[in-house]
């Protein structure tokens, strides 16, 4: 089994549910609508096609399972912004310019910029971060609005992968953290992280990326830092380039210069 089918079955019971949700809107609003119009569902998907392949299999095969079958009886608007932020409030805008019933996406960022532009269209959302902390929802229980679903609250995370850095490697001493300050997200993890690295006697050297071309600079400057580790984000423009990450980061950032 590879990784993209291991991926698509991880995320498989996520969509399912997902999927009951968007179609507890879009089938009720397209009765409301017109006889015979197709319920339309816009995917918003912050990374590019060949990065998201396995979620959007997903996606796909948990419509299936509930008897939903694209072009069928229903139909899926899809929009990929490519890991650009930049780019979601436009493709948010050309959804709601298309009169979807839903929107579906999984970034932080990207609910935000789909919230910004509507408040009718129902938003939902997956495995985004603190949607309270981040002003997604008002609060858990009473989220009001128009955005609902799943989200990962879980900025200790970052934590923890610090600890398992410093137990796979004792002796090491500089770890750079490659990121999109646009993430909301990642403020919260940074504080976390910038709070257990001292007792950890670690120094953390933070490398921001917002672009494409801004990698070849953030791993220079792991480089000059000397870093002995890298630990990248989950951001949407991370796991955009994530092959591109894998290849070049090596190339700049290693335990082997850890005495």
């Amino acid at each position: 089994m590879n990784r993209s089918t291991q991926a698509a079955m991880a995320i498989k019971p996520i969509v399912v549910l997902l999927i009951g949700l968007a179609l507890a809107f879009s089938v009720h609003l397209a009765h409301a609508q017109q006889p015979g119009k197709l319920p339309r569902i816009g995917y918003l998907v912050p990374g590019s096609d060949s990065s998201s392949r396995s979620s959007v299999d997903a996606f796909r095969q948990g419509l299936h399972d509930l008897g939903y079958v694209e072009g069928k009886n229903i139909v899926i608007e899809y929009r990929y912004a490519e890991g650009r932020d930049d780019r979601l409030r436009d493709l948010a805008a050309d959804l709601v310019r298309l009169r979807v019933d839903i929107i579906v996406t999984s970034s932080t960022v990207a609910v935000g910029a789909a919230k910004q532009l509507t408040g009718t269209i129902p938003i939902v959302m997956t495995g985004t971060g603190d949607p309270v902390a981040t002003g997604l929802v008002a609060s858990l229980a009473r989220p009001g609005g128009n955005v609902t679903g799943l989200s990962a609250v879980s900025p200790e995370l970052s934590t923890k992968q610090l600890e398992l850095v410093r137990e796979i490697v004792p002796r090491i001493r500089r770890v750079a953290v490659l990121f999109d300050p646009a993430n909301p997200v990642n403020i919260p993890a940074w504080k976390e992280m910038e709070g257990v690295a001292p007792g950890l006697r670690i120094q953390l050297l933070p490398l921001e990326v917002r672009g494409p071309e801004e990698y070849e600079p953030a791993f220079g400057a792991a480089a000059r830092g000397r870093a002995d580790a890298l630990l990248v984000h989950r951001d949407p423009i991370n796991q955009t380039y994530q092959t591109r990450i894998a290849e070049q980061a090596p190339c700049y950032v290693s335990s082997k210069t850890v005495r």
